[in-house]
């Protein structure tokens, strides 16, 4: 049974968090947990309260055991972006992207 945990609209750019997740895929939820506890990258917390928010649904669950959980996939997708600008020399502007991110983490039990 999949366990699905989703965060949507996040301020990180989906490209910041690929990085991260190719470390945690097929890892044991706990491991996973772990690692992304003592990682110093800012989408290491937000993958942290993802995880431990899908951990958390499977425990409502009553035949899911909570130790037997892995991460069998994480979905970064790319949401809205936010268009600023800054000023620049002799009345011109330069864009600037704040791009989001769509994460879902979706934990299963081992077979």
């Amino acid at each position: 049974m999949d366990i699905k945990s989703k965060a949507r609209f996040i301020r990180i750019s989906p490209r910041k968090v690929r990085k991260i997740i190719q470390d945690l895929k097929g890892e044991k939820a706990e491991d996973a947990l772990n690692k992304l506890k003592f990682m110093p990258q800012k989408a290491a917390a937000i993958l942290n309260k993802i995880m431990r928010s899908a951990v958390a649904n499977a425990n409502q669950k009553p035949d899911v055991d909570v130790d037997a959980l892995f991460v069998k996939n994480i979905l970064v997708d790319q949401g809205a972006t936010l268009k600023r600008f800054r000023p620049r020399a002799q009345g011109r502007a330069y864009r600037i992207l704040k791009r989001m991110s769509h994460i879902t983490v979706i934990l299963s039990e081992k077979a």
